[in-house]
């Protein structure tokens, strides 16, 4: 029998079945709040046979985020979708609000909490214009989407019950509707730990996934193996999207953290997607470091930034590629299968990784 939403059947993370991608040590949680400071909250909409959506919230610090505004960049492989606040992270470099992912039509909802929220910190009375952070995919086979059913009161408890983790995964907040190489998607998350020679810092990622392709994990043709891959019998079915959102402890000017989000994709690459026409492929980074926080005080003078030099970054770009890799994986493996407006999609069978992961070779990776 497969898992289901209303089913204990238990779902794993990838290591669970003994497969570890990439070389470098994870965080102790493995997930996106093993960088210091960052939480992360969802609100998860199930009503009837229909709606299956929800909201995913990320703080990149407990404290006021428009006060004390975090360095950020981003960036876009295939811009097929919607992400307000991404002009000002270009323009600007940094984020002064949580980061909300949700489902498509839900986005100017998402900015009405993202609004409500910070115009009522302590401290915020003056405020007057808010660059409100949204990412969207289309979750509209699973959800009835033009129901619009997602309130901006119910997304708001996404940014309130936000918190240090673990963080829940699979069919859960914004992955609740998604579908993923053909498999119920969702959320997923994981982390890297540089070891202390290299500055032991911590490298989080987080994704919503809701894109096709051919999925490899960690190298084997799984989407192959099981016969459900991108033209398959010359059908396309790869369009959807993903949100990557990756935190990062180090000192990192704007610049250097719209190079990590570039690098995400190359984990992406490594999954298996196609990165089709109709895929919205974003990435946002951005640094938790007190150092490179623009506090009120910093932005009022001249003001000196420390800043990893260019050379030392290597390290950190391959830990953004790994940790987006996995989190892929944890999307898919932690989501249950799961009925809704247009039919059933399935989970991805672990029967397969299991084998591959209790196998001699794979233990030795």
């Amino acid at each position: 029998m497969k898992p289901t939403e209303n089913d204990s059947s238990p779902r794993c993370r990838l290591r669970d079945l003994g497969l570890a991608p990439g070389i470098l040590p994870t965080g102790p949680r493995n997930d996106l709040t093993d960088v210091p400071g960052v939480r992360v909250g969802h609100f998860t909409l199930r009503q009837g046979d229909d709606v299956r959506t929800g909201a995913t919230a990320i703080l990149p610090h407990g404290g006021n985020l428009f006060q004390e505004k975090v360095p950020a960049g981003a960036a876009v492989a295939n811009g097929f979708g919607k992400m307000t606040g991404y002009t000002q992270i270009v323009e600007l470099g940094e984020i002064e609000t949580p980061i909300l992912l949700t489902n498509t039509l839900a986005v100017g909802r998402a900015v009405e909490a993202v609004l409500d929220w910070t115009l009522a910190q302590p401290g915020n009375e003056q405020v007057r214009s808010v660059n409100a952070v949204v990412g969207e995919t289309n979750d509209g086979w699973l959800n009835n989407i033009r129901k619009r059913a997602l309130t901006s009161d119910q997304i708001r408890q996404a940014i309130e019950s936000a918190g240090e983790g673990p963080v829940a995964e699979g069919a859960v907040g914004a992955g609740t509707g998604t579908i993923c190489f053909g498999w119920k998607g969702g959320i997923g998350s994981s982390s890297r730990r540089l070891p202390d020679s290299l500055g032991g810092y911590t490298v989080g990622a987080l994704v919503q996934t809701n894109f096709g392709g051919v999925l490899q994990v960690c190298g084997h043709p799984i989407g192959q193996r099981l016969g459900q891959y991108f033209l398959k019998d010359q059908l396309d079915q790869a369009d959807g999207s993903i949100l990557i959102v990756l935190a990062v402890d180090a000192p990192l000017s704007d610049r250097n953290l719209t190079r990590l989000a570039r690098r995400a994709f190359a984990g992406l690459a490594r999954a298996g997607a196609a990165f089709s026409d109709g895929s919205g492929d974003y990435a946002l980074a951005f640094s938790t470091a007190e150092s490179v926080r623009r506090t009120p005080e910093r932005r009022a003078a001249v003001h000196a930034y420390p800043e990893l030099p260019n050379a030392l970054l290597s390290p950190l770009f391959l830990a953004a590629i790994e940790t987006t890799e996995e989190a892929i994986y944890n999307s898919l493996c932690m989501a249950v299968t799961t009925d809704g407006y247009r039919g059933t999609v399935e989970a991805l069978p672990l029967e397969t990784l299991r084998e591959i992961g209790n196998a001699p070779c794979a233990r030795n990776l």
